[in-house]
């Protein structure tokens, strides 16, 4: 009885050292840490890739993911310098860079990491007007990026970059943006038409010139506006007669009444 209960004994010790052999064995992919409690003590160094022995449950593990995470930051509302009131949104890239502190100096690194996004996301862009804010997007991005990266550099997290994604305007803003653009139109408009009406003033001047050195050059022209006109089909032609033709036939027919 005793040899048969000792042999049953031996196969639950086997059994259950393999089953623990199995537990301790664990598998971390290329881009996983594991970070070791070992009776409540941090390991100094993180485990992985590959096989790791974890021994339980005199060890702990805490596994870390050292990807690219992207987080969304909830649209806040904002009042910019010049007392306009926006909704803002952005997104934030971050990275695990040490995975030790990012498990033992924080309880949960992403979501203070959106919390600080909102507050420094309120705080940066109030700071400024609301044509820096459309024109100057690049320069405010870059802003939020380093006092985050300053706020998380001591959990081992480093934010990679950030954007803002999306401004909503007021209706009343909207249509007041609108009116200033088309202002601006009509007033490039006027000024490319005055452009316009110079340059031509400009060439009249330097024909008149021209035709005034020859006068003959005068009737020449009407004559060549006279076909010109002619070619197309119209009933009705309404041509001013210059004076300096009509004196050249009256002469002409003051020659004629004198032979006379």
């Amino acid at each position: 009885m005793e040899s048969g209960f000792g042999g049953i004994l031996f196969i639950g010790l086997i059994i259950f050292g393999v089953i623990y052999l199995f537990s301790v064995i664990n598998i971390l992919r290329e881009y996983e840490r594991a970070v070791i409690f070992r009776l409540g003590k941090l390991y100094p160094n993180p485990k992985g890739p590959g096989v790791i022995l974890v021994f339980r449950p005199f060890d702990k593990m805490v596994r870390v993911s050292l990807r690219q995470e992207a987080m969304e930051v909830p649209a806040q509302d904002i009042i910019t310098r010049d007392n306009v009131t926006l909704k803002v949104n952005a997104v934030i890239t971050l990275r695990v860079i040490d995975p030790n502190r990012a498990v033992v100096q924080v309880s949960n690194y992403i979501y203070q990491t959106s919390l600080f996004a909102q507050t420094t996301l309120r705080s940066v862009l109030g700071e400024v007007e609301l044509d820096e804010l459309l024109a100057h997007r690049d320069k405010l991005n870059a802003r939020i990026q380093t006092i985050l990266d300053g706020h998380t550099a001591p959990w081992g997290v480093k934010v990679t970059n950030v954007e803002v994604k999306q401004v909503d305007l007021p209706e009343t803003m909207l249509r007041a943006m609108a009116k200033q653009a088309e202002a601006e139109r009509e007033k490039r408009a006027k000024i490319i038409h005055a452009e316009g009406e110079f340059s031509a003033a400009q060439r009249l001047t330097d024909a008149a010139k021209v035709l005034a050195t020859e006068p003959i050059t005068m009737q020449l022209r009407y004559l060549q506006t006279l076909t010109e006109i002619g070619v197309e089909k119209n009933t009705t032609i309404v041509f001013p007669l210059p004076i300096d033709l009509m004196t050249v036939f009256t002469r002409a027919l003051q020659n004629v009444a004198e032979k006379k």
